[in-house]
């Protein structure tokens, strides 16, 4: 098992991930340390935990719209083959995989 080093909101946190995984952690790290910065240039330092807490919100946000989009666009795939419009179909379906691919990242952050 891996150890990761990120630092939030000018702290340094110590988190064990698998192998190998050590730059996505630390990306999904960075992101959340880009939240953190941007509350506190808009509301202050209002405490760690609180901080945290409303990173989280954010991201699980935007988590749940892309969801919510890939939900639209699955639907678009599956009206566009109904239709008989298999070309667009696959695009759409490949759109949504990426989609879900990046939720699924984003869900593990």
């Amino acid at each position: 098992m891996a150890q990761v080093k990120l630092h939030i909101n000018s702290r340094g946190y110590e988190i064990a991930c698998d192998d190998g995984e050590e730059n996505h952690v630390q990306q999904l790290g960075r992101y959340i340390d880009e939240k953190v910065v941007d509350l506190v240039a808009r509301i202050g330092q209002v405490g760690d935990t609180r901080l945290l807490v409303m990173a989280a919100l954010l991201i699980t946000d935007e988590l749940s719209e892309a969801f919510g989009k890939l939900e639209e666009i699955e639907s678009g795939a599956q009206e566009a083959e109904n239709n008989g419009d298999g070309d667009a179909a696959a695009s759409i379906a490949m759109l949504a995989q990426r989609i879900d691919s990046i939720a699924d990242s984003l869900e593990r952050a």
